[in-house]
């Protein structure tokens, strides 16, 4: 009987548990939205970044071979052709155009009157 009721005691403690875990959380403010928007973008100019220092390790341990290849006498065949290596320069964060004041005008597009008068028939 001893052991039934430690049971069941775990069980009501995992129950109340689930509960905490399973409640829904607040939506994120608009100034946690930002840093976490900033966040997401300086990890993927981190991973720009990356890239272009693996491209330009491989550059270099290619043109040694190359040249060590050279030295030794042994053919060497022309490089494949690859794409350059991109730099993707310094960190820059995106503004924030809501607090900048630059929203876009309601209303049609500048494109939207030239392209109604050119299907317009001519007379």
């Amino acid at each position: 009987m001893h052991k039934s009721s430690r049971l069941m005691l775990l069980l009501a403690c995992a129950a109340l548990t689930s509960q905490v875990a399973l409640a829904k959380l607040p939506p994120l403010s608009e100034e946690a939205q930002a840093k976490a928007a900033e966040a997401a973008a300086k990890a993927a100019w981190s991973s720009k970044v990356a890239a272009y220092q693996l491209c330009v390790a491989q550059d270099r341990v290619a043109s040694t071979y190359r040249a060590k290849r050279m030295m030794a006498g042994a053919e060497v065949k022309p490089p494949v052709e690859t794409p350059p290596c991109t730099d993707p320069g310094p960190f820059a964060a995106a503004p924030n155009l809501e607090k900048a004041g630059a929203h876009s005008a309601p209303g049609p597009t500048p494109a939207a009157p030239a392209a109604a008068s050119a299907s317009a028939p001519k007379s």
